[in-house]
Protein backbone atom coordinates (compact mmCIF):
# COMPACT_ATOMS: atom_id res chain seq x y z
CA UNK A 1 0.00 0.00 0.00
CA UNK A 2 0.91 3.48 -0.53
CA UNK A 3 2.42 5.58 1.87
CA UNK A 4 0.91 8.87 2.68
CA UNK A 5 3.89 11.47 3.68
CA UNK A 6 3.70 15.45 5.12
CA UNK A 7 6.55 17.08 4.37
CA UNK A 8 7.67 20.71 4.04
CA UNK A 9 10.47 22.82 5.71
CA UNK A 10 9.79 24.28 9.06
CA UNK A 11 11.30 26.34 11.88
CA UNK A 12 12.72 25.06 15.01
CA UNK A 13 9.24 26.21 16.69
CA UNK A 14 7.41 24.60 14.18
CA UNK A 15 5.75 26.54 11.61
CA UNK A 16 6.10 26.48 8.06
CA UNK A 17 5.35 30.52 7.95
CA UNK A 18 6.33 33.24 10.42
CA UNK A 19 3.33 35.37 12.11
CA UNK A 20 2.99 37.75 8.78
CA UNK A 21 2.85 35.08 6.33
CA UNK A 22 6.49 35.20 5.11
CA UNK A 23 8.79 32.25 4.76
CA UNK A 24 11.77 34.16 3.89
CA UNK A 25 13.85 32.01 6.43
CA UNK A 26 12.94 29.05 5.04
CA UNK A 27 14.03 29.70 1.17
CA UNK A 28 15.35 26.88 -0.38
CA UNK A 29 19.51 26.82 -0.79
CA UNK A 30 21.33 24.73 -3.84
CA UNK A 31 21.59 21.75 -1.66
CA UNK A 32 17.74 21.70 0.07
CA UNK A 33 16.46 22.66 -3.32
CA UNK A 34 18.43 19.47 -4.56
CA UNK A 35 17.05 17.05 -1.67
CA UNK A 36 13.67 18.44 -2.31
CA UNK A 37 14.02 17.57 -5.84
CA UNK A 38 15.27 14.51 -5.34
CA UNK A 39 12.43 13.63 -3.09
CA UNK A 40 9.68 14.64 -5.14
CA UNK A 41 11.05 11.97 -7.56
CA UNK A 42 9.92 9.16 -5.13
CA UNK A 43 6.17 10.74 -5.59
CA UNK A 44 3.70 9.43 -7.63
CA UNK A 45 1.16 11.70 -6.62
CA UNK A 46 0.71 15.19 -4.54
CA UNK A 47 -2.30 16.31 -2.59
CA UNK A 48 -1.97 20.22 -2.61
CA UNK A 49 -4.54 23.03 -1.41
CA UNK A 50 -5.75 26.00 -3.15
CA UNK A 51 -3.11 28.36 -1.34
CA UNK A 52 -0.03 25.82 -2.28
CA UNK A 53 -1.60 24.69 -5.75
CA UNK A 54 -2.08 28.97 -6.60
CA UNK A 55 1.82 29.23 -5.33
CA UNK A 56 3.43 26.00 -7.45
CA UNK A 57 1.64 27.24 -10.58
CA UNK A 58 4.62 29.04 -11.14
CA UNK A 59 6.43 26.12 -12.78
CA UNK A 60 3.85 25.66 -15.12
CA UNK A 61 4.26 28.76 -16.87
CA UNK A 62 8.55 29.08 -16.69
CA UNK A 63 9.67 26.63 -18.77
CA UNK A 64 10.25 28.46 -21.41
CA UNK A 65 12.35 31.42 -19.04
CA UNK A 66 16.01 31.41 -20.34
CA UNK A 67 17.21 32.49 -17.19
CA UNK A 68 16.43 29.22 -15.12
CA UNK A 69 19.30 27.58 -13.45
CA UNK A 70 19.94 24.01 -14.14
CA UNK A 71 17.96 23.12 -10.38
CA UNK A 72 14.90 24.90 -11.28
CA UNK A 73 14.73 22.65 -15.22
CA UNK A 74 14.89 19.77 -13.03
CA UNK A 75 12.15 20.60 -10.68
CA UNK A 76 9.94 21.65 -13.41
CA UNK A 77 10.98 18.22 -15.35
CA UNK A 78 9.83 16.58 -11.96
CA UNK A 79 6.93 18.44 -10.71
CA UNK A 80 4.85 19.35 -13.82
CA UNK A 81 4.27 16.03 -14.96
CA UNK A 82 3.74 14.68 -11.72
CA UNK A 83 -0.04 13.75 -11.15
CA UNK A 84 -2.02 16.16 -8.61
CA UNK A 85 -4.82 16.30 -6.67
CA UNK A 86 -6.28 20.04 -5.66
CA UNK A 87 -8.59 21.23 -2.66
CA UNK A 88 -10.69 23.87 -3.33
CA UNK A 89 -13.80 25.30 -2.56
CA UNK A 90 -13.54 28.07 -4.86
CA UNK A 91 -11.42 26.37 -7.67
CA UNK A 92 -13.57 25.19 -10.50
CA UNK A 93 -10.84 24.57 -12.70
CA UNK A 94 -6.91 22.98 -12.35
CA UNK A 95 -3.95 23.61 -14.93
CA UNK A 96 -1.39 21.02 -15.53
CA UNK A 97 -1.30 17.34 -14.76
CA UNK A 98 -3.94 18.48 -11.89
CA UNK A 99 -7.13 17.49 -10.84
CA UNK A 100 -9.57 18.85 -8.55
CA UNK A 101 -10.61 16.13 -5.61
CA UNK A 102 -13.97 14.98 -5.96
CA UNK A 103 -14.04 13.69 -2.39
CA UNK A 104 -12.99 14.24 1.32
CA UNK A 105 -9.34 14.05 2.14
CA UNK A 106 -9.84 10.83 3.27
CA UNK A 107 -12.07 9.44 0.31
CA UNK A 108 -9.33 10.63 -2.21
CA UNK A 109 -6.58 8.91 -0.30
CA UNK A 110 -8.47 5.62 -0.14
CA UNK A 111 -9.16 6.04 -3.67
CA UNK A 112 -5.59 6.79 -4.85
CA UNK A 113 -4.21 3.34 -2.30
CA UNK A 114 -6.72 1.18 -4.41
CA UNK A 115 -5.53 2.38 -7.74
CA UNK A 116 -1.97 0.82 -9.08
CA UNK A 117 1.14 3.14 -9.02
CA UNK A 118 3.99 3.17 -7.77
CA UNK A 119 5.56 6.16 -5.42
CA UNK A 120 4.69 7.94 -2.09
CA UNK A 121 1.14 9.86 -1.70
CA UNK A 122 2.24 13.38 -0.67
CA UNK A 123 0.23 16.31 1.04
CA UNK A 124 1.13 19.40 0.61
CA UNK A 125 -0.61 22.29 2.89
CA UNK A 126 -1.41 22.52 6.54
CA UNK A 127 -4.83 23.02 6.42
CA UNK A 128 -4.91 19.12 4.17
CA UNK A 129 -2.30 17.82 6.12
CA UNK A 130 -4.21 18.51 9.46
CA UNK A 131 -7.48 17.23 8.31
CA UNK A 132 -5.25 13.98 7.38
CA UNK A 133 -3.78 14.16 10.67
CA UNK A 134 -7.22 14.02 12.34
CA UNK A 135 -8.32 11.25 10.46
CA UNK A 136 -4.56 9.31 11.02
CA UNK A 137 -4.17 8.75 7.36
CA UNK A 138 -0.52 9.91 7.57
CA UNK A 139 2.21 7.30 7.18
CA UNK A 140 5.20 9.37 7.73
CA UNK A 141 6.59 13.36 8.64
CA UNK A 142 9.33 14.38 6.74
CA UNK A 143 10.94 17.81 7.69
CA UNK A 144 13.55 20.16 7.41
CA UNK A 145 14.18 22.05 10.49
CA UNK A 146 15.65 25.15 10.25
CA UNK A 147 17.64 27.09 13.06
CA UNK A 148 15.39 29.86 13.49
CA UNK A 149 12.88 30.31 16.00
CA UNK A 150 9.43 32.63 14.12
CA UNK A 151 7.51 32.97 16.96
CA UNK A 152 4.39 32.24 15.18
CA UNK A 153 2.05 31.64 12.09
CA UNK A 154 1.43 27.91 10.10
CA UNK A 155 2.01 25.01 12.67
CA UNK A 156 3.36 22.07 10.62
CA UNK A 157 1.32 20.30 13.49
CA UNK A 158 -2.24 20.80 13.96
CA UNK A 159 -3.01 21.33 17.59
CA UNK A 160 -5.54 18.67 17.62
CA UNK A 161 -4.46 17.19 21.10
CA UNK A 162 -4.19 13.78 20.07
CA UNK A 163 -1.22 11.83 21.10
CA UNK A 164 0.51 10.48 17.67
CA UNK A 165 3.83 8.37 18.64
CA UNK A 166 6.87 8.52 16.19
CA UNK A 167 9.83 6.45 15.35
CA UNK A 168 12.70 8.52 13.61
CA UNK A 169 13.69 6.63 10.61
CA UNK A 170 16.48 9.07 9.04
CA UNK A 171 18.03 12.22 10.10
CA UNK A 172 20.94 13.92 7.95
CA UNK A 173 22.39 17.20 8.96
CA UNK A 174 22.74 19.58 6.02
CA UNK A 175 25.71 22.33 5.13
CA UNK A 176 23.18 24.86 5.05
CA UNK A 177 22.85 24.44 9.19
CA UNK A 178 19.62 22.58 8.69
CA UNK A 179 18.40 19.14 9.58
CA UNK A 180 16.22 16.69 7.55
CA UNK A 181 14.47 14.40 10.03
CA UNK A 182 12.06 11.38 9.05
CA UNK A 183 9.36 10.13 11.07
CA UNK A 184 7.16 7.02 10.44
CA UNK A 185 3.93 6.79 12.86
CA UNK A 186 3.75 3.80 15.04
CA UNK A 187 1.00 1.98 13.88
Amino acid sequence: MRDVTYAMGISLDGYITGPDGGIDWSAPDEEIFRFWIDETRGLGVHLLGRRLYETMLYWETVADDPTLSEADREWIDVWNPLPKVVFSRTLTEVRGNARLATGSVAEEIARLRAEPGEGDIAIGGATLAAEAAAAGLIDEYRTIVHPVLVGGGTRFFPHDERRVDLDLVETRPLASRAVYLRHRVKR
